[in-house]
């Protein structure tokens, strides 16, 4: 067994918006009496400094889209934004796109047929005999699993592997309510766009994370606390406030199982890639691990400036940690979404 490496990692994001301008500009005027004043407080408290958006609200307001025109715009700003994220990639790994042996697209925020993995491989002119994998609705957990099925691939086949997230939450903004709605005001302040790719080659290329282990946990006691229902007007979050005490239950026996299966502890550890789903997660982690304050240094950094991405998130922040003047050698991706799952890679730098 040869195993896999992520040799390659390609960001690419649409134009940036800063939190601040969103508020004063769109959302204050979007809530309306008492909503306004807890929305302001959860823009404020959010974590979030600078986002990006294909549908910025200061420029159009797509709350009042029906679906399939939310679709329609789907395939015209992820299609090219995709490319660009894939293409960093396969430049970084030093891989030719013909030499794809399998090419895996996630996202849960826009569907098309043929869909974007059909698309962009023919664009960017890999093999026809290239293998191909989409992955949709899994949410902000979903690199973990793809990252999984392409390290598996890679391993099986002896042939390099491409894995492509691509979430445009921004198209999914939803119309003001005459209720509180708590949970659309927090997915509202937190969610943003990005695409990120990364490519898998067999054995243990230098300089890059070999991959050593995905794993899950679902609590399916906990199933209605975070949702993603497809409505007449785009996507709807549902958000539970109870999804950091779920977290709180699992988070450390997950972790501690991974790592002792490798021989490892939490001390070994120099980097923690943790979804940053909000400053509440985030909290949670670092508690329930017993993590010093710098250990999620680079999440938060990613939550500030990105916001919450979903599925790209984790991917983001480990090409933090690869510009680091030494990069962590034990990385430990965490995850967190629909289920609830908790899911996690142990990657070693090579």
């Amino acid at each position: 067994m040869v195993g896999a490496t992520i040799a390659g990692l390609g960001m690419a994001t649409p134009a940036q918006a800063h939190q601040d301008e969103l508020w004063r500009g769109f959302f204050a005027n979007h809530y309306s009496g008492g909503t306004r004043a807890l929305a302001e407080r959860i823009f404020a408290n959010a974590g979030v400094r600078t986002r990006h958006a294909v549908a910025n609200p200061l420029i159009e307001d797509v709350s009042g889209w029906p679906t399939e025109r939310r679709m329609n715009r789907y395939l015209i700003e992820a299609l090219p934004l995709g490319k660009e994220a894939v293409d960093r990639a396969l430049v970084d790994a030093g891989v030719a796109a013909a030499d794809i042996g399998l090419f895996t697209v996630c996202s849960c925020t826009g569907y098309v047929t043929p869909g974007l993995d059909i698309l962009l491989a023919r664009d960017m002119g890999m093999a026809t005999d290239t293998q191909r994998l989409f992955v949709g609705h899994m949410g902000c957990y979903a690199a973990m699993p793809t990252i999984g099925a392409a390290a598996d691939f890679v391993t099986a086949r002896g042939r390099p592997a491409l894995l492509l997230c691509n979430e445009l939450t921004s198209l999914h903004l939803q119309p003001a309510s005459a209720r509180v709605d708590t949970q659309q005001i927090v997915a509202h302040a937190l969610f943003s766009d990005a695409a990120a790719a990364a490519v898998l080659v067999p054995g243990d290329s230098t300089g890059g994370y070999a991959v050593r282990e995905v794993a899950s946990v679902t609590d399916t006691s906990a199933v209605d606390h975070m949702t993603w229902d497809v409505t007449d007007l785009g996507f709807r979050m549902g958000l539970s406030a109870r999804v950091p005490q779920v977290l709180s239950l699992h988070v450390r026996g997950f972790v501690d199982g991974l790592l002792s299966r490798h021989g490892l502890t939490l001390s070994d550890v120099d980097g923690w890639a943790v979804h940053p789903g909000g400053p509440r997660i985030l909290n949670v982690v670092e508690r329930e691990l017993a993590l010093p304050p710098e250990a999620l240094g680079d999440s938060r950094v990613t939550l500030s400036g990105y916001g919450n991405c979903s599925s790209p998130t984790v991917l983001l922040i480990l090409e933090a940690m690869r510009q680091r003047p030494v990069p962590p050698r034990w990385v430990v991706m965490l995850a967190f979404g629909p289920g609830l799952t908790l899911y996690a890679a142990l990657l070693q730098r090579t």
